[in-house]
């Protein structure tokens, strides 16, 4: 069972984990709310929350597609002042929430956070929650690996349905604090926060920064208003602290706390922040005003046992210290947004994150409302995290097939970059991953040419791939129509791919017979892009297998296929 707090930059001391055992029924003919499930639930089976029933750690291990789940279980409280709020990390696709038979709401979506105020419907002593889970193999709905089909192919793998994220709850008092946006700025030496509260009665909110235990900065204010807007002044002109800036190579962090003190209560809610800035002069990225070169490795978050669920509390540091072993500084989150742990452990460890949207693969204007409302929700989501460095919302025109000449798809990418821009203006927004882009703040590349030579051969004009006069990977320019090269950085976002012939599976191109043919391949190929200066950064295919897609530096079981030291060299040398 996960036991870990769910929401590390936003912590409260009191909490309570609901993931465990729970009654579980499939409802393939949609009955469970004519028959009153609430009441009258179904016997026998039972799942381990939160894993989704597709997998083997839920003890059910059910691979067949079940359009609607329902999911039950006591929960005993003793009531107390306040709001009690339940939390889901993440359920998919459309969850609708009942506690003690009352309808308490319903969340559309598969990868952002959602909660419910269920204070008027909790009792002294048992309640009993239960959870409706509504999936499809729709592709309107953002689906990302998740397969439409009834067996895996190519790149997309076993679906998943219902919970398979944490779930819990926390009393807060009737006047608490519902979130904080944190935006650092380096050269005023600032933290500019956001605070969005619910009040019930006249409160005063107070902060505090302190860094290595020692006080920075303490702040209070009258919170007359449900949104109050400020700044904490980390550098004092008197008696100046240096700035403690967030890299890869010492990524300090301040630790941040914020009070809001009613008459006869207080909410204490406990957070961090990380003073850095992404900014792009010219055809280079920085970060904090430095030139930063970009050694990325592409991770899907797949586990053999769990799917996209961590099998356990220590799953995410496993994978992020393989990744540094590797010699990578940072990794593209492909086509899923990971748990606000698991970002946590980047701030902490100093990997950058490009935080990506999982994809649709058809395009019509239902598509376009789930797609944007969904996008938006992970941005808040994950705004405050500073090993998030770029956004990415599409990937190789998945969803926007037509994106090269449809005008109507090309407005869709560029609305999303400038809503996303309107909400964070200080991070990168990569419009269509891979190709094709329209309005792009880095342009990104995806080929998986296997050999130095060819590579070098391929990119020695590149003005003709960014001008649009030729395909650049056997199939795709660069650009959509009337889109165009603005002197943006450029980063090979994907490349490799590379997988052993006596693996069952796939990789990409011509699968290699040992070790020492596989260290060849990567060495040649990673260093033609490291050699050409047009590229500020790569991004490799990928830390781990993931089903039949068997091209990873280590297998389901995070078990290294290769010398990592050998590749470590060869990425950092």
């Amino acid at each position: 069972m996960l036991k870990a707090y769910p929401r590390p930059q936003f912590m409260r001391e009191q909490w309570d984990n609901l993931n465990g055992k729970w009654l579980f029924a499939f409802d393939d003919e949609d009955i469970g709310e004519k028959e009153n499930w609430c009441a009258f639930f179904p016997k026998g089976k039972t799942i381990e929350v939160p894993y989704s029933y597709e997998t083997k750690m839920s003890g059910i291990g059910d691979e067949r597609v079940h359009p609607v789940v329902w999911y039950q279980r006591k929960v005993h409280l003793k009531k107390q002042k306040g709001r009690l709020l339940l939390n889901f990390e993440g359920a998919d696709y459309r969850t609708k929430v009942f506690f003690n038979g009352h309808c308490i709401g319903i969340h559309t979506g598969a990868y952002a956070a959602f909660s419910f105020d269920i204070t008027n419907y909790a009792v002294d002593g048992e309640n009993l929650l239960t959870v409706r889970c509504e999936d499809s193999l729709s592709c309107l709905q953002p689906r990302g690996k998740q397969r439409w089909r009834k067996e895996n192919f190519g790149c997309w793998y076993v679906q998943t349905t219902g919970i398979y994220k944490t779930v819990w709850m926390e009393w807060v008092p009737e006047t608490y604090l519902e979130s904080i946006k944190m935006t650092p700025d380096i050269d005023n030496g600032t933290l500019v926060c956001h605070a969005k509260m619910r009040l019930a009665s006249p409160a005063t909110l107070r902060c505090e920064v302190l860094l290595k235990e020692q006080l920075v900065v303490s702040q209070a204010m009258d919170a007359t208003a449900e949104d109050l807007k400020f700044t904490l002044h980390l550098v004092d002109q008197r008696d100046p602290w240096e700035l403690a800036l967030w890299t890869p190579e010492n990524p300090q962090l301040y630790d941040v706390r914020f009070s809001l003190a009613a008459a006869d209560s207080e909410d204490t809610v406990s957070s961090y922040a990380g003073m850095r800035q992404i900014s792009i002069d010219g055809d280079r990225v920085l970060l904090n005003h430095r030139p930063l070169y970009q050694r990325l490795i592409l991770d899907q978050g797949y586990w053999a046992d769990s799917h996209l669920t961590p099998p356990d509390d220590e799953a995410y540091e496993k994978d992020l210290d393989a990744i540094l072993a590797a010699g990578y500084n940072g990794l593209r989150k492909h086509q899923k947004t990971e748990d606000r742990r698991f970002l946590a452990l980047c701030d902490q460890k100093g990997i950058l994150v490009w935080s990506e949207m999982a994809a649709q693969y058809a395009f019509s204007d239902e598509g376009i409302q789930a797609f944007t409302e969904e996008w938006m929700a992970i941005v808040r989501q994950n705004y405050n995290h500073p090993c998030v460095i770029t956004w990415t919302p599409f990937n190789e025109s998945w969803g926007v097939e037509q994106l090269r000449s449809d005008v109507r798809q090309q407005q869709f990418t560029v609305g999303i970059y400038h809503l996303t821009k309107a909400y964070d203006p200080m991070r990168p927004v990569i419009c269509n991953d891979g190709w094709e882009h329209t309005v792009s703040d880095i342009i990104t590349l995806h080929d998986y040419v296997a050999e130095g030579e060819k590579f070098k051969e391929r990119y020695a004009d590149m003005s003709s791939i960014l001008d649009n006069r030729k395909i650049f990977n056997g199939s795709n320019y660069a650009f959509a129509k009337g889109y165009a090269y603005r002197g943006q950085p450029l980063i090979l976002s994907e490349y490799g791919g590379i997988a052993f012939k006596t693996e069952a599976g796939w990789g990409y191109g011509e699968q290699v017979r040992d070790e020492k043919a596989f260290l060849k391949r990567f060495e040649s190929i990673t260093s033609a892009i490291k050699e050409n200066p047009a590229f500020c950064g790569f991004c490799y295919t990928q830390v781990s297998d993931v089903q039949q897609e068997v091209n990873g530096l280590y297998d389901e079981h995070r078990k290294p296929k290769v010398n990592i030291e050998e590749i470590s060299r060869i990425n950092k040398k």
